[in-house]
């Protein structure tokens, strides 16, 4: 499974997130994407399930079921954070996650690697067979009109 085993359902987005004014992807918008979190993932059409105005930070953590550590993890949101403080939080802000993308993220202690203001969207999409709904996150760079 390695270090990118998503859950296939996402679930809803954390509590106070606000949704996009204008997001360039609204919500039903067929895309191409180009972000390669995980194998399979690149090129993979994809539907927009949401679109929100937040801070999206790349971190590092390591599991609390015991997994290898996992570096430069895209994207965990503010509202994914244990008292997230003004954003953006500098690189090398320790954080405690509150998100459960992946066994052992929820709770893990985290480095902030990066942070983008983009718009980050959740998106339904079929990697390997395997249906994904609400896949949590990725950012406006890493999306492109269908062609």
């Amino acid at each position: 499974m390695g270090g990118h085993a998503h859950k296939p359902e996402g679930g809803p987005p954390p509590e106070g997130m606000e949704k996009a004014n204008s997001p360039t992807y609204p919500v039903g918008t067929t895309v191409t994407l180009t972000a390669d979190h995980m194998p399979g993932m690149k090129g993979s059409e994809a539907t927009i399930s949401g679109a929100f105005d937040t801070t999206a930070y790349s971190v590092s953590y390591t599991p609390t079921d015991g997994g290898e550590r996992v570096t430069n993890h895209k994207w965990v949101v503010r509202e994914e954070l244990e008292n997230p403080g003004n954003a953006p939080l500098e690189e090398g802000t320790e954080v405690v996650l509150d998100a459960d993308h992946m066994a052992g993220m929820d709770g893990a202690e985290a480095t902030i690697d990066s942070s983008t203001d983009e718009t980050s969207y959740m998106v339904d999409f079929t990697m390997d067979g395997m249906k994904m709904t609400n896949h949590k996150w990725v950012v406006e760079s890493e999306i492109q009109p269908l062609k």
